[in-house]
């Protein structure tokens, strides 16, 4: 069974992102079954996915998996396409209606169109149209500058599309494996530690808004780990815009989700982070269609 999943505050909405570590492994299928064991257990609003398989023949685990949660699959974005003609790709799953959705090309370490996306989606939600990004940034070490560009990327496409009346409105939800730690230069990029790349604009991680431990979703425990040169980390996020509307999107409780077994098998190499959003102070109105431009 899935390690046990907290209960969800009064006033609040879910939100989950987390790396499915495609098909690698010995046992694909059975680690399948287990995310899919572990979402329907966490129940969340959106869930944001990263390295989701796909490939020619019409397998789509982002599909299969929101089939099976009840819940609507945003349109896949472009996909970085591996031998044998597979996918990998981002997904954004959720409870409330698409009302628009795109990806953009974040850039490579030649500052050339790179194969890494940031996939985006509106949403209808009960207080508003809710932009939300799902994203998956270089992972080497030394890639920090170019994870420092990928940033400054998902700050512009944020300013994008979040409403010019940001303290009015919903906020932007940032969310995905960013392979950086919380005081590297890209984070403090993001969370207004560092210069800013959209003036007015910058986002609040969730973790350590109502958690004093360090949340790290990359940790020995996890048997695909045992072997890992790198040191226990957290490098999944939710994130979400400063400015925004009072009292909307504050983070009441976080917690990891795939922290375990599920009859017998871990679900990914990555920990999910799930977090309780309040739902603010009332209705805005809205969840009426809204054209986004995303071209500068």
């Amino acid at each position: 069974m899935a390690p046990s999943t907290p209960t969800r505050p009064p006033g609040t909405w879910r939100v989950v992102t987390w790396n499915l570590w495609w098909r690698f492994g010995d046992e694909p299928e059975r680690r399948k079954g287990a995310i899919a064991a572990t979402l329907a257990d966490v129940d969340a609003d959106v869930v944001c996915l990263q390295e989701v398989y796909g490939d020619g023949s019409g397998a789509d685990d982002g599909r299969d998996l929101a089939t099976g949660l009840g819940l609507e699959v945003a349109p896949t974005s472009p996909a970085t396409t591996v031998p044998g003609g597979r996918r990998l790709t981002n997904a954004v799953l959720t409870r409330w209606p698409v009302l628009d959705a795109g990806a953009e090309v974040l850039p490579a370490a030649d500052d050339r169109p790179g194969h890494r996306r940031a996939s985006w989606v509106v949403l209808s939600s009960p207080f508003g149209p809710l932009p939300v990004v799902c994203t998956h940034l270089a992972f080497r070490f030394d890639e920090s500058e170019l994870r420092q560009r990928q940033a400054r990327e998902l700050a512009r496409l944020a300013a994008r599309l979040r409403d010019p009346d940001a303290e009015h409105h919903a906020p932007v939800l940032l969310c995905g494996d960013l392979n950086a730690v919380p005081d590297s230069d890209e984070l403090r990029l993001l969370t207004g530690r560092g210069a800013a790349p959209v003036p007015g604009l910058v986002f609040n991680d969730c973790w350590p808004q109502v958690r004093d431990d360090p949340g790290h979703t990359w940790v020995r425990r996890n048997p695909y780990l045992a072997a890992a040169t790198w040191p226990e980390r957290r490098l999944d996020y939710v994130l979400v815009s400063w400015p925004r509307r009072r009292l909307l999107a504050n983070p009441v409780q976080a917690f990891l989700v795939g922290d375990g077994p599920v009859d017998g098998v871990w679900p990914s190499d990555h920990l999910g982070v799930a977090v309780d959003l309040s739902l603010g102070d009332g209705p805005i109105g809205g969840g009426e269609e809204i054209a986004v431009t995303t071209s500068p």
